[in-house]
C-alpha cells in the first residue's frame, strides 16, 4: 500500500495551505473493451490557491505519470513523483497544475471498475471512490474538505452510455476516430473528490422527470434516469424505482425546505459493487443485486427502498454539507440511515420500516458495539485506513439509533428546523460536530453538549433489566438496573434513557396485548419505577417497548417464560420483534443456551407474519446451530431445525415470501447435513415439485452449493449448471459451489487462488473464500499457520478492500470447543493472541480485523462452553 495512507495530520496541513477552485478531468476509455489493455489515459487540470512559496502534494495511484505542468512549466517527472504522491514546490498565490498519466482499470471495485458481462461479453465501467479512491482515476487533493467544481470529459466507444455528476452538455464522434465519441459534462457545484463519478458502457437507460412547484411559485424540474446492464433489462422494474424516487424527492424537498441542489437525479445499478450504494450527487450508484433477477421477498424490496431513501438523504446530509474529516463520518451516515428509515415510513406504502430497523439495523449496531474495537459515534480517525474500517454498525446503525433518541429529546419539529438551519448556514461547505449541535441547540433551546458527550463520544452499549419484587401477583417494587461499561476507557458510563415500559397480558382470545404503557427516564445504575409499585404483575413486562432507546434488554424470569411459551401470541409486530431480539441477545451473550433460541424459532417462526423479522430470526438460528451450539448437541439441533424447514416448505402458503424464506434456510442448513440431499436433487431436477416454489437461479445455486459442500455434487454437474446460467450471479454461484467441495486438493486450490490470484474480481474472490470456508471439521486445520504467516504480505501487497476481504474471510473462525477446555485455551484463539502480541507494530487496520475476528470466535466458544455445562 506504499504511501497511500494519508494521515489526518497531513490532510490538516495541506488544508491550511491550499484552497481548491476547480478540476477539469479528461478520461480516455476507448480501449476498455480490450481486456489486454490494463489502463487508460487520465488528465487532471486543477486550479487552486496556496500560500506563496509553500510546498504540498497531489494524490494519484497510477501506472505511470507522463507529465506534470505547474503554472505552465514542465516538471521533471522522476523528481516530483513519489509513489502515489506528486510533490509541488514553490507555489504561487494562484496556481494551475496539469497531470497526465495512466490510471488502471480495477477488478476490486475501487477506482474505475471494469466488468465484462459473461452473458453477452459486453464491457461496463463505473467508479467508486469512498473514502479515497478518486486518486485511482485522476490526480487530485484527496480529502473531503478540499471541495471544488468538477468538469468531466470522457472519450469512449460511440455506442455507449456515458454519465457523470453533471448533465451532459455535448457529445460528438472524434473526427479522427468516428467509433469513439467525446462526452462533455456540465461543471458541478462545489463537492468533495470522493463523491465525483463516471459511468460508461452499453448500459440500458430509462428516463423520466420530477417536478415540484414551491409556495413562492417557483418550479423545480429534475430529469431522472435509471441504468442497468443490458442483459438485466428484462428484470429492471424501472417504473417502480421511478415512483420511489419521486416519492422521496417529494418527501425530502418538503422536509428539508431546501430545493434539491444537483440538477439531475440519475441512479445506476452496477456489477460487483462493494457497497449497497454510494451517494454521488447527480448519479447515485447501487449494487445491481437490487435488480431482482430471481424471486425476491417483500423485505428485499423494502430494503432496496430504504437504501434508495438513504442515498437521497445524502444529497443534503453529506453532499451539500460534508464532514471536514472522517472523524465526523457519522454526520452523513448516521443521518442518512435514520432518514432512510423515516423516508420509507412516511413516503412509501410499507408500515414496518421501524420494526425492521429495530430487528435488523440495531442488531448490527449491538454486535459491533460489543467488540473490543468498538468506538464512539464521533470516532478518532487518524488516517485513511482507519476511515475505511469505520463504515460499520456504529457509524450507521448506532448513530441512527441515537439520532432517533435525539429526535424524541428535542422534538421532531426542532430537529428538522435545526437541520434546515444547518443546510442554509453550511451549504457546499464542510462541518464538524459543533456545527450541527449549534444548529440543533438553537432550534430546540436545549444545550446538547452533555447529550453529545454521553451518546456520541463514548463507546459501548447499556444492558437494562427489570428487577421486580413482590408476591407473584402484585409488584411491590420495580427497579431498572443499567449495566454499562465503556470498553475503550474501562469506565462505567450510565447514559440517560427515555424509554417506555409495556405491560402485556392475555385477552379472552389468548392474544398478548399491551394493557398499559408508561414512559420513564432512566438515570444512573438503578432507577426505581414508582408508577409500577402495587400493580398486578403482567405476563410480560417489556422494557424499551416501542424501541425508543438504544440498549439491550434482559427479560425478567416471568416475562422470559411468557415469551418462550407464547411469543406468537404477541399481536404487536414491534413488541414481537423486540422479544425476538432479547432472546437472541441472551443466546449470543452466553446467558441462555443457544439451543433454546433455535427451539423458539422452530416453535414460533412458522407463525411470524413479518417477513423481515422472519428472515432475520432464521438467519440467527442458522448461526446459533453452526457456531453457538456445542458439538455434542449440534447434530440433533440442526436435524430438528432442518425437519422444521422441510415441513414449512410445504406448509406455507404456496408462492409466499415465508415459503421462500424456509426454502433458503433449508438450503443453508443442508451445507452441513446431507439428510435432505435427495429432496434437493429432486427439486433441482424437477422430479420433486413444491407447489408455489419458484426454483429460479438464486435458489438453484443455493441448492447446488449445499450438495457440493457435502460432496454430493461434482465439478461436472456444477459446470453444466453454469452453462445454463451464463450470468454474473451464475459465475459467483459456481465459484462458491466449486470451492465448497470437501476435498483437500479443492481447498488448497481455493486457498492459493484467494491469496495469489490477483485477477480474481472482488465478487469471485468473495465467493471463493466463502466456498473454501465451508468444510467439515478438521479439513482446514492445515491452513491456520499459513494464514498467520501471510497476513502482513497480504496487507502490504493488496488494496485495502481486497486485503480486508482476504484477512477477514480466511480467518480460521469455524472452530469448536473441545469438551472440558476453557475458551481461552482453544488453539486458534491462543495462536491469534500470540500473533497480536508479536505484531504490535502491524498496521492498525489489519490488527483491528484480527481483533474483531478473535472476538467473534471467543463469543462462539463461550456460548458452546456454557451449554457444555448444562
Amino acid at each position: 500500500m506504499s504511501n497511500h495512507n494519508l494521515s489526518r495530520t497531513e490532510a490538516a496541513t495541506r488544508s491550511a495551505l491550499v484552497t481548491t477552485h476547480s478540476y477539469d478531468v479528461s478520461l480516455d476509455v476507448r480501449q476498455a473493451t480490450d481486456t489486454g489493455v490494463s489502463g487508460y489515459t487520465s488528465q487532471s487540470v486543477i486550479t487552486f490557491s496556496a500560500e506563496p512559496g509553500s510546498s504540498t502534494f497531489l494524490d494519484f495511484i497510477h501506472d505511470g505519470v507522463h507529465s506534470v505542468f505547474l503554472n505552465g512549466k514542465g516538471l521533471v517527472v522522476s523528481e516530483v513523483v513519489d509513489g502515489s504522491r506528486i510533490n509541488l514546490h514553490n507555489l504561487l498565490a494562484e496556481n494551475q497544475v496539469t497531470v497526465t498519466g495512466t490510471a488502471l482499470y480495477s477488478r476490486s471495485g475501487e477506482g474505475m471498475h471494469r466488468f465484462v458481462d459473461p452473458a453477452d461479453g459486453l464491457c461496463y465501467l463505473y467508479t467508486q471512490y469512498e473514502p479515497a479512491d478518486a486518486r485511482r482515476v485522476f490526480a487530485n487533493f484527496e480529502q473531503p474538505d478540499l471541495k471544488a467544481e468538477f468538469t468531466f470529459h470522457v472519450m469512449a466507444p460511440s455506442g455507449w452510455q456515458v454519465a457523470s455528476n453533471g448533465a451532459e452538455v455535448s457529445r460528438a464522434p472524434l473526427s479522427t476516430d468516428p467509433d469513439t465519441s467525446r462526452w462533455d459534462f456540465a461543471p458541478t457545484k462545489r463537492i468533495s473528490t470522493y463523491i465525483t463519478t463516471v459511468l460508461a458502457g452499453p448500459y440500458f437507460r430509462a428516463t423520466d422527470h420530477w417536478t415540484k412547484t414551491f409556495d413562492d411559485g417557483t418550479t423545480l424540474e429534475v430529469p431522472l434516469a435509471l441504468y442497468c446492464r443490458s442483459s438485466m433489462r428484462e428484470s429492471f422494474d424501472a417504473d417502480a424505482l421511478f415512483q420511489l424516487t419521486k416519492n422521496g424527492l417529494d418527501f425530502f424537498n418538503e422536509l428539508f425546505d431546501y430545493p434539491y441542489p444537483w440538477g439531475k437525479y440519475d441512479q445506476a445499478f452496477v456489477p460487483e459493487y462493494n457497497l449497497g450504494a454510494m451517494e454521488n450527487p447527480g448519479l447515485v450508484t447501487f449494487t445491481e443485486k437490487y435488480v431482482f433477477t430471481s424471486r425476491a421477498t417483500d423485505a428485499q424490496y423494502q430494503a432496496r427502498a430504504n437504501t434508495l431513501m438513504h442515498e437521497m438523504a445524502h444529497m443534503w446530509f453529506g453532499d451539500l454539507v460534508t464532514m471536514a474529516w472522517w472523524n465526523d463520518l457519522w454526520l452523513k451516515e448516521s443521518f442518512a440511515d435514520y432518514m432512510g428509515t423515516l423516508g420509507v415510513d412516511k413516503a412509501t406504502h410499507w408500515d414496518s420500516a421501524w420494526v425492521n430497523f429495530a430487528n435488523k439495523r440495531k442488531s448490527w449496531a449491538y454486535v459491533q458495539d460489543q467488540l473490543p474495537t468498538t468506538h464512539p459515534i464521533v470516532a478518532d480517525i487518524p488516517d485513511l485506513e482507519a476511515a475505511k474500517q469505520n463504515f460499520d454498525g456504529i457509524t450507521y446503525a448506532k448513530g441512527a439509533s441515537v439520532l432517533k433518541q435525539l429526535v424524541a429529546y428535542v422534538g421532531f419539529e426542532a430537529f428538522i428546523e435545526g437541520s434546515r438551519r444547518y443546510f442554509r448556514d453550511h451549504e457546499y461547505g464542510n462541518t464538524s460536530l459543533g456545527d450541527l449541535l449549534g444548529a440543533l441547540s438553537a432550534a430546540s433551546g436545549r444545550d446538547l453538549a452533555t447529550w453529545a458527550r454521553q451518546w456520541l463520544q463514548t463507546s459501548g452499549i447499556s444492558t437494562i433489566a427489570a428487577d421486580i419484587s413482590g408476591d407473584g401477583v402484585l409488584m411491590e417494587s420495580v427497579a431498572l438496573r443499567q449495566d454499562s461499561l465503556d470498553p475503550i476507557t474501562g469506565k462505567t458510563e450510565h447514559r440517560p434513557h427515555r424509554l417506555r415500559i409495556g405491560l402485556y397480558n392475555p385477552d379472552d382470545q389468548g392474544r398478548l396485548l399491551r394493557t398499559e404503557g408508561i414512559e420513564v427516564d432512566v438515570e444512573g445504575p438503578e432507577t426505581t419505577v414508582e408508577a409500577l409499585a402495587g400493580k398486578e404483575r403482567p405476563a410480560l413486562l417489556l422494557v424499551n417497548d416501542d424501541d425508543l432507546s438504544y440498549a439491550k434488554v434482559r427479560l425478567d424470569a416471568v416475562s422470559e417464560a411468557t415469551v418462550r411459551s407464547a411469543l406468537d401470541r404477541i399481536s404487536d409486530p414491534m413488541a414481537r420483534a423486540l422479544c425476538w431480539t432479547a432472546l437472541w441477545d441472551s443466546a449470543r451473550d452466553a446467558v441462555t443456551p443457544a439451543a433454546l433460541y433455535v427451539a423458539a424459532v422452530e416453535r414460533f417462526a412458522p407463525a411470524e407474519s413479518g417477513i423481515g423479522v422472519l428472515l432475520n430470526v432464521l438467519g440467527n438460528a442458522v448461526t446459533a446451530v453452526e457456531r453457538y451450539v456445542p458439538v455434542p448437541q449440534r447434530g440433533a439441533v440442526r436435524a430438528s431445525l432442518l425437519d422444521t424447514a422441510a415441513r414449512q416448505l410445504r406448509a406455507c402458503e404456496p408462492g409466499s415470501d415465508q415459503q421462500l424464506a424456509w426454502a433458503r434456510t433449508l438450503a443453508e442448513l443442508s451445507r452441513s447435513d446431507d439428510a435432505y440431499a435427495e429432496l434437493l436433487r429432486g427439486i433441482l431436477s424437477g422430479r420433486v415439485t413444491v407447489e408455489g416454489l419458484a426454483v429460479d437461479a438464486d435458489l438453484r445455486w443455493s441448492l447446488w452449493q449445499a450438495l457440493a459442500a457435502n460432496g454430493a455434487a461434482d465439478l461436472a454437474e456444477l459446470d453444466a449448471e453454469l452453462a445454463k446460467d451464463r450470468t454474473a450471479a451464475g459465475s459467483v454461484g459456481h465459484a462458491l459451489a466449486a470451492a465448497a467441495r470437501p476435498d483437500a486438493a479443492v481447498k488448497t486450490a481455493a486457498w492459493d487462488a484467494a491469496l495469489n490470484d490477483a485477477s480474481l474480481s472482488n465478487d469471485i474472490l468473495g465467493a471463493t473464500i466463502a466456498g473454501f470456508s465451508l468444510a467439515p471439521s478438521g479439513l482446514l486445520e492445515g491452513f491456520t499457520e499459513p494464514y498467520f504467516d501471510s497476513l502482513e504480505n497480504v496487507w502490504r501487497s493488496r488494496s485495502i478492500e481486497i486485503a480486508a476481504r482476504i484477512v477477514r474471510g480466511l480467518y480460521p473462525s469455524g472452530q469448536d470447543l473441545p469438551e472440558g477446555m476453557a475458551p481461552a485455551d482453544q488453539p486458534v484463539l491462543r495462536r491469534t493472541d500470540e500473533w497480536l502480541a508479536t505484531h504490535a507494530g502491524a498496521p492498525a487496520a489489519l490488527r483491528r480485523i484480527i481483533i474483531e475476528q478473535r472476538s467473534h470466535l471467543y463469543r462462539a466458544l463461550a456460548a458452546q462452553a456454557i451449554q457444555g455445562t448444562e
